[in-house]
């Protein structure tokens, strides 16, 4: 169980509070255009400026690559986070350095105040020393409320973490408990259920949940692979034939696991890959060598409703089809209604991530419905392969300096 040092164990009363956020938002034309992640800091901010901190934001944007970028400024997400929180929030040219020590000491109790992007310092990525130490003379506490950066060993997610009592967000917390429920000691039986394009970007993941979970559902052209390495032919359809062997290497460590690994029965296949084509219901072992699967057919979906009727817990990364075509998003939109059904009705608890599972679920209008979606793609896929997050584990590390 992954154990975190929380915000609300903090005594922050007057205290210097560095707080690491994720505002690397949509812009156009210099303007916030989702503000999805500044909303996502509004409790963690207002908690702490309620409890009398003076709360100092470090975040990035985009990838200046050490450099200072104008387009890159973090100033336009200054007035939108203000307006969000009804209270003024002031901004810092810099990130370290005399001008930010001039403008942390200015600063009184629920005060709130956004530095300048510490990507804009070459010592961010790099984690190094001395700029985390710069980072950590602004603050007396740190706190992380980034999970989205958390799988990156940058300075101001890491480095500065290890200079100063160190705590999690409230966001942090949310996606941490969420994801511990959902893989590390989750209620079971646990499905997951895994789509994408190619097993070569997924490797990593489906190994760890063949040994983790008791139900592995493979869609989209993931599930290509590793049919054709049953010896089913596939076509036309996109396919990594040289994986065969890792394919069947997963398959064998699931079979040793106990993991009951489930692939599509029938498929939805068109000789062309465009909107709307021409499309043909087929049996999963009767595919034309100029087909391709692009979507499961619905006697999978039946399939896939019963194995999560036997579920508790669900994870969902990837869609089941290529769901930004028409029709092929007809599977991910039926069992994301499914799996939304199921947790309204008998509580099943249904965790998913990665950007176009987020984009799957709102389109099948159930986002919602889901115990909880994460937005924070890389670190996310991380955690499930069953990494260790740099951002994270120095929140329980007890070489940390916090107890």
């Amino acid at each position: 169980m992954t154990q975190i040092r929380r915000i609300q164990d903090a005594e922050v009363a007057g205290k210097r509070v560095l707080v690491r956020v994720d505002f690397n938002v949509p812009m156009k034309d210099g303007q916030v255009t989702d503000a999805t992640r500044l909303v996502s800091a509004i409790p963690t901010i207002e908690h702490l400026t309620g409890a009398g901190a003076k709360v100092i934001l470090l975040a990035h944007f985009g990838r200046p690559k050490g450099q200072r970028v104008a387009e890159m400024s973090l100033e336009p997400v200054a007035q939108p986070l203000a307006d969000l929180l009804g209270v003024a929030v002031d901004f810092c040219t810099e990130t370290t350095g005399d001008e930010a020590l001039s403008a942390v000491a200015d600063m009184q109790p629920g005060d709130v105040l956004l530095l300048e992007n510490t990507r804009f310092h070459a010592g961010e990525e790099a984690n190094d020393p001395a700029f985390a130490k710069d980072l950590a003379d602004l603050g007396d506490i740190y706190v992380n409320d980034a999970f989205s950066a958390a799988h990156r060993a940058h300075a101001s997610t890491e480095g500065v973490a290890r200079l100063l009592p160190a705590y999690a967000g409230l966001a942090m917390q949310r996606e941490i408990d969420h994801l511990v429920a959902a893989l590390e000691a989750p209620e079971r039986p646990v499905i997951a259920l895994v789509g994408g394009a190619k097993v070569s970007t997924k490797l990593d993941l489906l190994k760890n949940l063949v040994k983790k979970v008791d139900i592995l559902f493979v869609g989209g052209g993931m599930a290509n692979t590793l049919l054709h390495a049953q010896g089913i032919r596939v076509g036309a359809s996109l396919c990594e034939k040289d994986l065969v062997d890792t394919a069947r290497a997963i398959l064998a460590t699931a079979e040793e696991s106990g993991c009951r690994i489930m692939l599509p029965s029938d498929v939805v296949v068109a000789k062309e890959f465009k909107p709307n084509p021409e499309t043909r219901l087929a049996a999963v072992n009767d595919v034309a060598d100029d087909e391709m699967i692009l979507d499961c057919g619905p006697a999978t979906v039946v399939a896939l409703a019963m194995a999560m009727e036997e579920a508790k817990t669900l994870i969902w990364n990837g869609p089941l089809g290529a769901f930004e075509t028409p029709p092929f998003e007809t599977a991910t939109v039926a069992a994301a209604q499914q799996a939304a059904t199921a947790v309204k009705e008998r509580g099943l608890v249904a965790v998913a991530g990665g950007g176009d599972t987020v984009a799957a679920l709102n389109q099948a209008g159930v986002s919602n419905d889901f115990s909880f979606i994460s937005t924070a793609g890389g670190a996310f896929l991380e955690w499930m392969e069953g990494k260790a997050l740099p951002g994270v584990g120095v929140l329980k590390d007890e070489t940390g300096v916090a107890a």
